[in-house]
């Protein structure tokens, strides 16, 4: 075991997230953890405490239409998604949050587990520009209680995604 509770990289694929990982030969860490369904803190911030990272590392994977499209914004835990930014990002002229349903059935995640990797749908996805200040930054590895730890550049590739500034305070 390593950091933070990661689990040897010799894993199988436990999850699509993982499993888009090691088809692609990106280096991840995986973070288990028990997920309390009772718990007041939101799905990202009880991700931080439970594997001790900052929650400014963390990121949430949210799901959006733009001008109709589905796509992914992925943001800091302890923030919110600027609709505005991310529609600016995509070539958008407006922005809004899909419905949890439309979210699950495009990505084959449960909210609270939606993955940036190994969806159904291949979406495209805008990273914030504050992963750019971290070595690592801790995703959904596609299940509440299991995140994965990569370099923000490798998502970036992995995802075919952009990296924008679309975060502001919650």
């Amino acid at each position: 075991m390593s950091k933070h509770g990661a689990k040897n990289q010799a894993e199988h694929a436990s999850t699509p997230a993982v499993a888009a990982l090691l088809k692609a030969r990106i280096s991840h860490t995986l973070h288990p953890y028990d997920h309390d369904p009772n718990s007041e803190l939101s799905y990202g911030l009880e991700a931080a405490a439970a594997i001790g990272i900052d929650p400014a590392q963390v990121f949430k994977t949210l799901c959006i239409y733009a001008d109709g499209a589905l796509a992914m914004g992925v943001v800091p835990v302890d923030h919110q998604l600027d609709l505005k930014a991310i529609a600016h990002a995509l070539g958008a002229k407006k922005a809004q949050m899909a419905p949890p349903a439309d979210a699950e059935r495009a990505t084959g995640y449960v909210v609270g587990g939606i993955s940036p990797l190994g969806g159904r749908k291949r979406l495209p996805l805008v990273l914030d520009e504050s992963a750019l200040s971290f070595e690592a930054i801790y995703v959904s590895g596609g299940r509440r209680g299991f995140d994965i730890g990569m370099a923000p550049a490798d998502l970036v590739a992995v995802t075919h995604g952009s990296i924008a500034p679309i975060a502001k305070s919650a």
